[in-house]
């Protein structure tokens, strides 16, 4: 790789007219529009700059990186706002981190559209909150309202804090991660949420039918995956066994929103799926993605689609 691809990278990042006040994505190489950056993605986090790489390079590029990078503080925009700035390793064993500028802030609390959110850096792959379903996010706080919502594969509740944000009745959060649920409260906890409304469920889906069925039904489900989770679930194979059990779980007038952040699914295999598993439903929409995140292949980008029973919306 030579250095031109990195003097796209800078050029784009010197050329921000101001640095954002809430988190957002800068630079989305993985989107191949940028030829020779598709393993490299730029984090804006509020103060810091997280810049990620999802493959190995050799030491003189990555030297070239870190020294472009520290070239940025030259401009008095990125030298004022900016703390620090972290190059992560996503292909390397515990996604270490390099601060190659200023100190590390461990667990910043950041704003998206208004909502507070924490964030951990420096010791985990994942930060706390995927930027690219903002929209999506987005779309559930402004349907939310009077309604109980289900939200599976919860994560941290980002989908929780909307919902609630925008008037929902009661979201019941499911994940198998604990710790991630435990952030999830304390995301509701920064925005002064009533947690008499949201439910937090640390178990596996698949075993837990009874009890979330017990809680319901619902307005609204969310279905936001991992595209694979090691003993726990595989998206083309798994997927199909939540679609057959929406008619329990929804209202009659029952809306849900679909993803699938893998490149190798198509929307087309959520609405092939959806209409054979779950023919009640009906295909309304496909979300927009962040304008930030472009992508030369929709179909290889994140796919967030909307279903819903008799019209509702």
């Amino acid at each position: 790789m030579t250095a031109t691809p990195l003097s796209t990278l800078f050029n784009h990042l010197a050329q921000q007219p101001q640095l954002p006040n809430e988190i957002q994505r800068l630079f989305h190489g993985r989107g191949r529009c940028y030829p020779g950056l598709e393993h490299l993605t730029v984090d804006w986090l509020q103060g810091q700059l997280q810049v990620s790489l999802f493959k190995a390079h050799d030491l003189q590029w990555v030297e070239a990186l870190k020294a472009g990078l520290c070239d940025l503080m030259k401009n008095p925009e990125w030298s004022h706002k900016t703390q620090a700035i972290l190059l992560q390793h996503r292909y390397a064993s515990g996604a270490p981190v390099d601060i190659v500028y200023g100190e590390l802030q461990a667990m910043p609390v950041v704003n998206e559209n208004g909502l507070k959110f924490g964030l951990s850096l420096g010791t985990k792959q994942n930060m706390g909150l995927f930027l690219d379903m903002r929209l999506g996010r987005q779309w559930v706080r402004q349907h939310a309202a009077g309604k109980r919502i289900l939200n599976l594969f919860s994560y941290t509740c980002g989908f929780s804090v909307a919902a609630i944000a925008g008037g929902a009745e009661h979201v019941v959060n499911l994940d198998m991660s604990k710790a991630a649920l435990k952030q999830g409260k304390v995301n509701h906890q920064l925005n002064s949420h009533d947690l008499n409304k949201v439910s937090f469920l640390g178990h596996e889906l698949f075993k837990s039918w009874g009890k979330v069925k017990k809680l319901g039904p619902y307005d609204m489900i969310v279905i936001d995956p991992p595209s694979f989770q090691k003993g726990s679930f595989a998206l083309t194979k798994d997927y199909q066994r939540i679609l057959r059990r929406l008619g329990e779980l929804l209202t009659p007038r029952g809306v849900v929103l679909a993803c699938v952040n893998s490149p190798e699914v198509s929307a087309q295999f959520l609405i092939d799926e959806m209409a054979r598993e779950a023919p009640q439903m009906q295909f309304e929409s496909r979300l927009p993605n962040p304008p930030e995140f472009p992508d030369i292949d929709d179909e290889s980008s994140l796919k967030c689609l909307v279903f819903n029973t008799h019209g509702a919306s």
